[in-house]
């Protein structure tokens, strides 16, 4: 059983107690604090949680509590993160990390130097079609990742203070941008390590200092790309898409906005249906259990189960760091319109990394190009000459 100090009573914080509350069943938020005391009090009564407070440090060092889960404002995480290491106290920490990873390498340093159990709290690489997709990937069944595309958008987030950028540090792609570049490295490996970045981002839509779309591109050391597309402004919805190119296959998720459940209203009774839909009329698209489709559940259950076990859990405060890198090297390329490196003051995957390309060879003298069926039934090869570099074609007649 874990006892859980909660920093953070607004919705990321609803989301992460009725997790924790509820499939592992045995886990329970002992002491709430928010910046706003009737909110705090409001969301221990609705919990049942024994305790509330507007002091941080108060929370932290609660007798009962064990594990510090930080669902605070960005510009809080580093605060938090440290009180967790002072108390020696167990720290899972939402994202992004840090608003920079000036930030990010603080808290890991902080947790690493007090020997603390540390998890990154990135949801959306827990999702139950995510992991399935993992699990493909690592035995094989797309062969090599050459290529990701990871999509969130949205109409932007609930609270004020993520279109502060004082407060969040930036915009759409730090808050979403994150979610992206983490799944396509689970995909690609984290072990590979991250090169360069170009990206675009720019305020198009909303009265705001920070970014409301980007796009970006981060090349890895094997050759491997990755590809995310983020937006604050995007219309009906949340659609969360991913999709992955092997060299033996492909993948394709729709995580949120398709869930398999369609409904039709011609505007009854008015109620929540998801999170960031935009209508309850007309055909809408319900989420059977938005918090376990959404990853929470199995990335409380990894993370308390490898608490409890002295093991690590899949994602950490490392790999906060270097998404947080990747981001600040996005943010560069935004402002020179050029590929930047990813500089890692910290790297603990490959030294090398294994090209992706693995030619088949047809014969002694050929290589294999491409073979396929023709609609008249004959086969047709593609082959390139190992010596000449020529590449020739010929049919074979059924």
């Amino acid at each position: 059983m874990a006892k859980v100090a909660m920093l953070g009573a607004g919705f990321i914080g609803g989301f992460y107690t009725e997790s924790l509350q509820g499939l592992r069943s045995r886990d329970k938020v002992q002491v709430v604090c928010d910046s706003d005391g009737e909110r705090a009090r409001a969301f221990a009564e609705k919990y049942g949680i024994p305790e509330w407070t507007t002091d941080m440090a108060k929370a932290v060092n609660n007798p009962e509590a064990e594990v510090v889960v930080v669902g605070l404002p960005n510009n809080l995480h580093l605060e938090a993160v440290l009180l967790a290491a002072d108390a020696k106290k167990a720290v899972l920490c939402t994202k992004p990390l840090g608003r920079n990873p000036k930030e990010a390498k603080k808290m890991l340093d902080a947790v690493e130097k007090a020997g603390i159990f540390n998890g990154y709290l990135e949801d959306l690489v827990y999702t139950p079609k995510c992991l399935t997709a993992y699990r493909s990937v690592r035995n094989g069944v797309i062969g090599n990742v050459i290529w990701v595309r990871s999509r969130e958008t949205h109409p932007g987030p609930h609270s004020d203070w993520f279109w502060n950028k004082e407060i969040s540090g930036g915009g759409v792609l730090l808050d979403m941008g994150c979610h992206c570049i983490e799944i396509a490295r689970g995909y690609i490996g984290k072990d590979v390590r991250p090169v360069e970045v170009i990206c675009w981002a720019d305020t198009l839509v909303k009265p705001i200092d920070a970014e409301d779309n980007a796009i970006g591109f981060v090349r890895y050391a094997n050759g491997a790309m990755a590809q995310f597309e983020v937006s604050w402004t995007f219309r009906g919805g949340m659609d969360l898409r991913d999709e992955v190119m092997g060299t033996e296959g492909t993948i394709w998720i729709n995580n949120f906005l398709r869930t398999g459940i369609e409904m039709f209203s011609a505007g009854g009774k008015k109620g929540y249906v998801a999170e960031k839909a935009e209508t309850d009329r007309g055909w809408i698209f319900p989420v059977g259990d938005e918090i376990h489709e959404l990853g929470n559940n199995n990335m409380f259950t990894d993370m308390l189960n490898a608490w409890e076990n002295g093991t690590e859990c899949m994602e950490t405060f490392y790999d906060g760091y270097i998404v947080n890198e990747i981001m600040e090297a996005c943010y560069r390329s935004v402002k020179t319109k050029k590929w930047e490196p990813v500089n890692l003051e910290i790297w603990r995957g490959k030294d090398k990394a294994e090209p992706i390309a693995v030619f088949d060879e047809f014969d002694k003298d050929h290589l294999l190009v491409k073979e396929e069926v023709m609609p008249d039934g004959s086969l047709k090869r593609i082959l390139k000459n190992k010596a000449t570099g020529v590449i020739t074609q010929e049919f074979i007649k059924k």
